[in-house]
């Protein structure tokens, strides 16, 4: 699938389901569960131990695969090597940008400011992740969009399901969740991170 595919994809699911589990196994598992909630894209964190593993284990999942928490360009070869669709990092790093491009990945970098935003698109940066959100409103969007009209915005972090549609009304082409899905997951097990799943993909067909 080449790099606009990609983005076209993520931009019509809506949703990125941020995965950070205590290990493989566990991203795994907490991954299927929102795949069978009706999550279509998936960030595996590189702060989670043996994160390949879960990249192997997922390979056959109905859903993009992408690599998140990558913070330079050898880890984001190893997560590309792994079966990663997409790269995303906390913040804008040169050297991924360079990489992602030369093998056609869309990057998708951390930023807060105008300045940041304006860099990583000129690096090549067709979506950038809003990070943290939960430091802004979503008004912001419509602010950024004025001097840079371009810029496409996924906000990650602080979003949940009382506050998804004002961030995806605002203009942003996708929204990142996490905190809300691990928590689900290690407080009511698989069933639990299914059914938050799908009441975020049932507000999104709303």
């Amino acid at each position: 699938m080449d790099k606009h595919s990609i983005i076209h994809r993520i931009k019509e699911t809506k949703v990125v389901a941020v995965i950070r589990g205590q290990d493989a196994k566990e991203a795994a598992q907490l991954s299927k569960a929102a795949v069978e909630g009706g999550v279509r894209a998936i960030e595996l964190t590189y702060t989670t131990p043996g994160i390949e593993e879960a990249f192997n284990d997922l390979q056959n999942t109905d859903a993009l695969l992408g690599a998140g928490s990558v913070l330079d360009s050898e880890t984001a070869r190893l997560a590309i090597l792994a079966g990663a669709n997409f790269i995303v990092s906390p913040y804008f790093v040169n050297g991924v940008a360079e990489l992602c491009n030369r093998y056609g990945i869309p990057y998708m970098p951390g930023c807060m400011t105008i300045k940041e935003m304006a860099t990583a698109m000129e690096a090549g940066c067709d979506v950038l992740k809003l990070f943290p959100a939960n430091h802004f409103e979503p008004s912001f969007i419509k602010s950024v969009n004025g001097p840079l009209p371009n810029v496409r915005i996924m906000p990650t972090g602080g979003i949940n399901l009382d506050n998804m549609k004002d961030w995806l009304n605002a203009g942003a082409v996708a929204i990142g969740i996490g905190s809300d899905l691990n928590k689900a997951y290690q407080n009511g097990g698989y069933e639990a991170a299914v059914e938050l799943s799908g009441k975020y993909m049932q507000k999104i067909a709303e």
